[in-house]
């Protein structure tokens, strides 16, 4: 075989299979040196890049006596230009430096597998993700929550296709800051559980136009208008996860036919000193819809349609007996 005709570097001679391999493992290696990594005849860049820590964002909540507040850092984190030997951090000191303070340019991944948090307005409770569980982790339990089919209002496009109010039954009314509170609930910071949306109220009587409820919150009796209200419900839903128990496989969230589970990015916040702590309930669970806006909005189209059809039938059914 003529080794000449390819590449000279290719020629399985002394040089390329000794000296040249040597010589990229020591480049490689005064790369990162500082002050000779610098050198021109290693033709890198590696200590000529520099970014800000930080953006505004980060700046302002962490304060400006952070110690990474208006400092710039090398991609292998030197700490000062001057003398960068002297202190070169390693590791993020978590948790009291977090990643996303130091360099938040390395973000979680979005398929990273992190805290499991469900949709309650879409879930039905058909146990399909009890069912996949294969540790055995998911139980269980009620939880007060609307519909995702009585979430619509007027001049929707599926409104009124959800149930209705009645008398001895529950209704729900949206806080005044509806949205503020999903806008300033940040779903990988807070490690707390989802902001509830609603007030929840027992419906004691229904007059016209007018409904009498007694809020659950204790905050007594009060007649409003019915069309301020929302239906409510207390359904059986998976809300309490044993993290202890879980491996984070994804499985329920495969399973779920109702796009109802999501395996969040959230990796902090599912500590404690005993198992019992490791319990998540229905409030740690939740995951407000503005998070996944589409997919409610893909499982509302679903069920609206098919409620459509479910009138149509019992419609053409009526004309017919009648």
């Amino acid at each position: 075989m003529d080794y000449n005709t390819g590449h000279p570097h290719a020629t399985p001679n002394f040089r390329n299979l000794v000296l040249r391999p040597m010589w990229m493992t020591m480049k490689t290696a005064l790369r990162t040196v500082p002050y000779l990594g610098k050198a021109k005849f290693l033709k890198n860049n590696y200590h000529a890049q520099e970014a800000v820590m930080m953006d505004d964002f980060t700046a302002e909540r962490i304060g400006s006596d952070h110690p990474s507040h208006g400092h710039k850092y090398a991609p292998d984190r030197e700490s000062t230009d001057v003398m960068p030997f002297l202190e070169r951090p390693v590791t993020v000191m978590y948790p009291y430096e977090r990643l996303e303070d130091l360099e938040p340019w390395l973000f979680v991944p979005g398929n990273y597998n992190g805290r499991i948090g469900i949709v309650w307005e879409t879930c039905t409770a058909c146990k399909a993700c009890v069912k996949a569980c294969p540790n055995d982790c998911l139980h269980m339990t009620t939880e007060t929550r609307v519909n995702v089919l009585d979430t619509t209002e007027e001049g929707d496009e599926w409104h009124g296709f959800g149930s209705g109010i009645e008398a001895g039954g529950l209704a729900a009314r949206k806080k005044e800051n509806f949205d503020e509170l999903a806008d300033n609930h940040n779903l990988m910071f807070d490690h707390v559980g989802a902001p509830q949306q609603y007030d929840f109220a027992e419906i004691i009587d229904i007059s016209g136009d007018k409904a009498t409820v007694r809020w659950q919150n204790g905050s007594g009796i009060e007649t409003l208008d019915s069309n301020s209200l929302t239906p409510a419900e207390v359904d059986i839903v998976s809300g309490q996860i044993d993290l202890g128990r879980c491996m984070f496989c994804g499985l329920c969230a495969e399973s779920c036919p109702f796009e109802s589970f999501f395996m969040t990015n959230e990796y902090d916040g599912m500590t404690g000193y005993t198992r019992e702590d490791l319990w998540m309930d229905a409030s740690r669970t939740r995951l407000l819809p503005a998070v996944h806006q589409e997919r409610v909005d893909m499982e509302l189209a679903k069920r609206a349609q098919k409620e459509q059809k479910k009138r149509e039938k019992k419609a053409v059914r009526a004309a017919a007996e009648a």
